[in-house]
């Protein structure tokens, strides 16, 4: 069953993309003569209009083939007014930027529903307390609830930690909940190595705790939750873009890179833990194919977006030659990226 809904997933989250630069394309008058969900032999296809609908047998992408482009001829033009390549520079940006830009839509749309929903939220009641740690040595025990750190008020557990790290004293002064009283402890933190987000040595004030597991759904309004989609979207984003520029400078071990088989694999974990770990996970993996797809790679939809940048400013288009040499650089790159990520995930499997 997990693996079905991973394939349901991908393949709405692959039709999303296409069908941002579907829209795009007839807006500008685009012939789109195919819209394929998938890769491969056809298992069905329809005529709608003068488009063929497909889904193919290797759901691992699709494509949207408009007149007059083509990724495995990048020389080919046509000079038809409904063909992709008559159209203008910033119109043909337009049409390949509506693509990823339909991802991040997606991925503010889940957040949305998400919030109205309730977003799950862990309450700030202790634990487990590591032994020897500066909470033991204090008197924190388990199921007790932080109500405040240093005066600032705390609802959730994830401000626990912020707290802590902003905080420039040496000194914590905790007020608590023990048995329906109200106590007042003071901590002293204790700074350790860990490693972030993106596998980096880092230093980090830490009292000795973990959290009860108790969850509470938080309810946001209409404007709340519109502001906290944003939000999501916007600080996801930036996160998948400083982890894509830690790989490329080395800072991310390139083993870090997953495949197509841990992506169905968490996918298929976040199906059974629930609706709304899908759909956080869902939009995490919308936006990362929206900032995927706009790395300036040729063959990707960001490689395209560069040239049609370079043929604005220089007021004329790449040669044929450079085209070429630079889209079939592009496709060993874009090619090398997946035997990578499927190499990292058989050793995955393999422990």
């Amino acid at each position: 069953m997990g693996i079905l809904v991973s394939v349901l997933v991908l393949s709405l989250l692959i039709f999303i993309h296409e069908l941002g630069h579907f829209t795009a394309a007839r807006f500008f008058g685009v012939h789109v003569e195919v819209f394929s969900i998938g890769f491969g032999k056809k298992l069905y296809s329809k005529m709608i209009g003068r488009t063929q609908w497909s889904i193919s047998a290797i759901p691992l992408g699709g494509y949207v083939k408009m007149k007059g482009q083509d990724d495995t001829n990048p020389t080919l033009q046509s000079n038809d007014f409904d063909s992709y390549t008559s159209k203008k520079p910033w119109q043909r940006i337009v049409i390949l930027f509506a693509g990823p830009f339909a991802n991040f839509l997606l991925a503010f749309v889940l957040y949305v529903a998400i919030a109205f929903g309730g977003v799950p939220k862990l309450l700030p009641s202790i634990g487990e307390i590591t032994p020897s740690s500066p909470a033991m040595s204090a008197g924190l025990q388990t199921k007790d609830m932080i109500l405040s750190i240093d005066n600032q008020s705390v609802h959730y557990w994830e401000e626990i930690g912020q707290i802590i790290q902003s905080s420039m004293k040496d000194d914590l002064l905790l007020q608590i909940k023990r048995d329906n009283k109200i106590q007042t402890i003071i901590v002293k933190p204790k700074i350790i190595s860990d490693k972030n987000l993106f596998g980096e040595t880092i230093s980090r004030k830490v009292i000795g705790i973990a959290p009860l597991g108790t969850i509470e759904n938080q309810y946001l309004g209409v404007f709340d939750s519109i502001k906290y989609a944003y939000n999501q979207t916007i600080d996801t984003s930036l996160l998948l873009v400083k982890g894509v520029q830690k790989l490329i400078t080395g800072a991310v071990d390139s083993s870090q890179v997953g495949g197509i088989i841990t992506i169905v694999d968490i996918t298929s974990q976040a199906s059974n833990a629930g609706i709304a770990t899908l759909l956080f996970f869902t939009a995490l993996i919308s936006i990362n194919l929206g900032i995927l797809n706009l790395l300036p790679i040729p063959a990707l939809d960001g490689g395209h977006i560069m040239f049609n940048l370079y043929e604005m400013v220089r007021r004329k288009a790449p040669s044929e030659a450079v085209l070429y040499q630079l889209t079939l650089g592009g496709w060993m790159v874009l090619f090398g990226l997946m035997f990578l990520g499927l190499y990292n995930d058989i050793n995955r499997l393999l422990g």
